[in-house]
């Protein structure tokens, strides 16, 4: 696992009131947990959040070195991530879904049907992309579907049908 890569939790969504405050879309469960990490990675800069609160059904914040409207238009768009390593470690049977994608998925006799490209969220389970000589949507079923993951190897062993 790449403790360097960027994590994206979210992304500046909008502009908020004309001293510099945005509005930020985040993608963590609940939503508030994107103030959980510090600091944010926004464009090439490492940023800080000063303030946040919620507004309506959604988030806005106050950035270091954003202190007026022109200087929080620069940031829409921009992604909001964090380095790996500013995740707490995962318990022995949780997996996060960025140290999976680009692991070589594997069927339990040895044949390979790609590279985990990303992970889809169902409702019902995560789903794997597999991208291989065509793309193979995989149920993250462990014990099921999924057997084993060798992050050292970078390999995933999934118990699916080549030709499915």
């Amino acid at each position: 696992m790449d403790s360097g890569k960027r994590v994206v939790l979210g992304r500046i969504a909008g502009l908020y009131g004309v001293h510099g405050w945005v509005k930020v879309y985040s993608e963590t469960s609940p939503i508030e947990n994107i103030f959980s990490y510090a600091p944010w990675i926004v464009g090439a800069s490492e940023r800080r959040v000063s303030q946040w609160r919620r507004h309506g059904k959604g988030l806005v914040a106050h950035l270091d070195a954003c202190d007026d409207r022109e200087s929080a238009r620069a940031l829409i768009g921009e992604p909001v991530a964090i380095r790996r390593d500013q995740l707490p470690p995962p318990s022995s049977d949780e997996f996060y879904w960025i140290d999976l994608q680009g692991l070589e998925a594997e069927t339990l006799d040895g044949r390979s049907l790609g590279r985990v490209s990303h992970l889809i969220e169902t409702g019902a389970n995560d789903v794997l992309v597999i991208r291989g000589e065509r793309e193979r949507l995989v149920p993250f079923v462990w014990g099921q579907f999924v057997a084993d993951v060798d992050f050292e190897r970078g390999r995933i062993w999934v118990d699916w049908d080549p030709d499915f």
